[in-house]
């Protein structure tokens, strides 16, 4: 990692701003982290790069989600994150390669402002509870609200009940989650980051709905005269008629 990008990222663990910059201005030195983020991945072949945030209270194993998908990793130990931290993996969706740069973002209040402009330019989200604490779920509406006021309207968004693994605690009933992502246009899944359970198919699924999502966008754009008459198309012939005679077109009476 660079030298300068390393500066960066210890003076957002520490919640501060860098030298000769305001707090307000966070946001932007994080945006120019992402953009770093991309040109270390410059050399990389892939035909789409989507932006995909994960968001939910501070606990629910975002991180390690993050980690499990990304690195195959899993920390049991791992601390409440600071601030925002990224990581990217590129997968095969319809035959393209579709890099994904996946934002894990603070769950504490303190860093609501922070995160908050990370909600720009995502195009996919997976909002996180843990099953094991209702009120992390109770919470999930909130957050869904907040991410309907930032982020774009087209964004995809999939609710993540996380911590399977935890069903003996379980506090959140499978069937009151899937009736809320229902109500509210949001795919749903149960995932565990702890012994990989449907971590896979839960970025999969999302990447490749974000993948067709735009891919239709894409077309309804494209001009009509891109789809003008096709080779394909068999004219239509006008057979004489029975008799013979040639019809007399515009003739006046």
């Amino acid at each position: 990692m660079a030298a300068e990008e390393r500066g960066l990222r210890d003076q957002w663990e520490r919640g501060a701003a860098p030298p000769g910059r305001s707090g307000a201005e966070i946001p932007t030195v994080l945006s120019a982290a992402a953009a770093l983020c991309r040109m270390r991945g410059k050399d990389e072949e892939y035909d789409f790069l989507f932006k995909v945030v994960l968001i939910g209270d501070s606990g629910v194993g975002k991180s390690n989600l993050l980690s499990r998908f990304t690195r195959n990793e899993f920390n049991l130990e791992s601390k409440s994150t600071i601030g925002v931290e990224f990581a990217t993996r590129s997968i095969q969706v319809d035959n393209k390669t579709v890099k994904a740069q996946i934002w894990d973002t603070a769950g504490q209040e303190r860093y609501r402002a922070i995160t908050s402009a990370y909600y720009r330019g995502a195009v996919g989200a997976l909002l996180v509870y843990d099953i094991a604490k209702y009120l992390t779920y109770e919470n999930a509406e909130r957050w869904l609200a907040e991410l309907q006021d930032h982020a774009d309207a087209n964004i995809v968004i999939m609710l993540v009940g996380n911590k399977s693994d935890l069903r003996h605690l379980r506090a959140v009933p499978t069937d009151e989650a899937r009736s809320f992502a229902e109500r509210n246009g949001l795919s749903f899944l149960e995932t565990s980051a702890l012994d990989s359970t449907n971590v896979e198919t839960a970025f999969h699924n999302i990447l490749s709905e974000i993948y067709r999502s735009a891919a239709q966008r894409q077309i309804a754009a494209q001009p009509e005269a891109q789809f003008g008459p096709s080779s394909a198309v068999e004219p239509i012939r006008v057979l004489p008629t029975q008799d013979g005679r040639q019809a007399q077109c515009c003739q006046s009476i």
